[in-house]
């Protein structure tokens, strides 16, 4: 069975957790950049630089941190407070313009980019986190990003411009971040803390994350071709208000550690605070891991979300959704049509079962609302079929073996490419050349 093929391969890739130092050794000529409050200033990170960042290093408001294409920012060692980060602080600017054929690196001090980094390291630095004035939903409108002391001014986010600009992240890859400064207060791959939808986001990787590949805080940011691989929690996470697009998402999930390939979340307290939650997401690739824990998509806090015209592979857990007291929970979205999971393929997820891919959690609920949740399934024009995506030892095919003229859902913004199939891949493999993620696929 492929789903066989799948846990095998990854379990081969993925199956340890340890951290691992390279015997790679700084050249003298590195330049070694901390914070004592000044931040970056305005300037420019050419590729002849060798550079280490060390501690928490920002681009304070007011300041633009240029990175030139084919340059690889390394980060010092450290996890919790002693960890290194990159944080664009609100009304700072990061271009981070790489290219094809020469993208811009965030990696770990030992990281010697010739193929011989221990493909499980996670977790060897901090992360990269960008903060803008976009709408979060908190009483005042603001609030501290996590993985960040509250002490640090620097580190509030959100405000009123849902077009606010913090930049450009483009052919970006990001490898082995994440950490925790406490539980529940992490650093994930790549943080975005209220940025607007002015901020461009295009073709990023964020490679084994030891918390979320990606969580985004509120805001209005649009992300599109992102590759979320081997991350130790959530693929996406996002909460807070979120009301940006995705489209061509691909999260490949480890066989050893892992929870929801995508978790959405509304406000903290109380859940019902406007803005909601509610991002549209079209042609996702989420291939999961089934012995592991979490689900394939959660709902929960007042939560809504769009997701459509996917392809989900292999999780024992399908689309989850919480249900307290129908006014204030993700199923009150579904009925006031603010959750909408529609003209997707789940293949070996709940057993291929269509009556157990969609279930509500929570206390004394009501049979009628599980059978119309669970009846949605069909309602929404999802199917069950094999997809042909699959990882099977040294083969990766991300490309569907289905019929191009397949019912799809039709999107309510013009920002979103057209078009004629489902998932993140048609006939162009917009991975190839600039990402790393295949090498880990391929050579375990």
């Amino acid at each position: 069975m492929k789903k066989i093929k799948i846990l095998a391969a990854i379990t081969i890739i993925l199956s340890i957790h340890a951290c691992r130092k390279s015997d790679y050794i700084l050249p003298e000529n590195t330049k070694v950049i901390s914070d004592k409050g000044s931040g970056t200033g305005t300037t420019t990170w050419t590729k002849d630089l060798n550079l280490l960042l060390e501690g928490f290093v920002f681009v304070n408001e007011g300041q633009t941190l240029s990175i030139e294409p084919g340059t690889v920012v390394r980060f010092k060692s450290g996890q919790g407070a002693t960890a290194s980060a990159l944080i664009v602080a609100r009304g700072g600017k990061i271009l981070a313009k790489g290219t094809k054929e020469a993208p811009i690196i965030f990696t770990a001090e030992s990281d010697k980019l010739d193929g011989s980094m221990y493909n499980h390291s996670r977790g060897l630095w901090g992360g990269l986190i960008l903060l803008g004035n976009a709408p979060i939903n908190t009483d005042s409108g603001t609030d501290f990003i996590e993985g960040i002391p509250t002490t640090e001014p620097r580190g509030e986010y959100g405000g009123h411009l849902p077009d606010d600009n913090s930049g450009e992240l483009c052919f970006v890859s990001i490898r082995y971040p994440g950490t925790a400064l406490h539980q529940g207060n992490e650093i994930n791959g790549l943080t975005l803390g209220g940025v607007g939808n002015q901020t461009l986001i295009e073709n990023v990787e964020i490679i084994n994350s030891a918390d979320d590949g990606i969580e985004v805080f509120g805001g209005t940011v649009n992300l599109k071709n992102i590759i979320s691989f081997g991350a130790s929690d959530d693929a996406f996470d996002y909460d807070m208000g979120y009301q940006g697009n995705v489209q061509f998402l691909l999260a490949i999930q480890s066989d050893s550690s892992g929870q929801n390939l995508i978790e959405g979340s509304g406000a903290l307290d109380p859940v019902y605070h406007n803005p909601i939650s509610k991002p549209v997401f079209s042609n996702l690739t989420l291939i999961g891991a089934a012995n592991t824990s979490g689900n394939m998509l959660v709902f929960d806090r007042y939560a809504g979300g769009i997701i459509v015209n996917s392809i989900l592979v292999n999780k024992n857990k399908g689309v989850v959704a919480e249900y307290t007291n129908a006014s204030t929970d993700s199923y009150a979205q579904f009925k006031t049509g603010h959750l909408i999971i529609e003209n997707n393929l789940f293949d070996a997820v709940a057993g291929n079962i269509s009556d157990s891919i969609f279930t509500l959690y929570g206390a004394s609920i009501p049979p009628d609302a599980k059978t119309e949740w669970q009846h949605y399934f069909n309602l929404g024009n999802n199917t069950v079929a094999t997809s042909g995506v699959e990882i099977n030892g040294n083969k990766i095919n991300l490309f569907p073996t289905l019929a191009s003229d397949q019912i799809l859902y039709t999107l309510p913004d013009d920002w979103f490419e057209t078009t004629n199939f489902k998932g993140a891949f048609g006939t162009y493999d917009w991975t190839k050349d600039w990402s790393s993620f295949s090498a880990y696929l391929l050579n375990p």
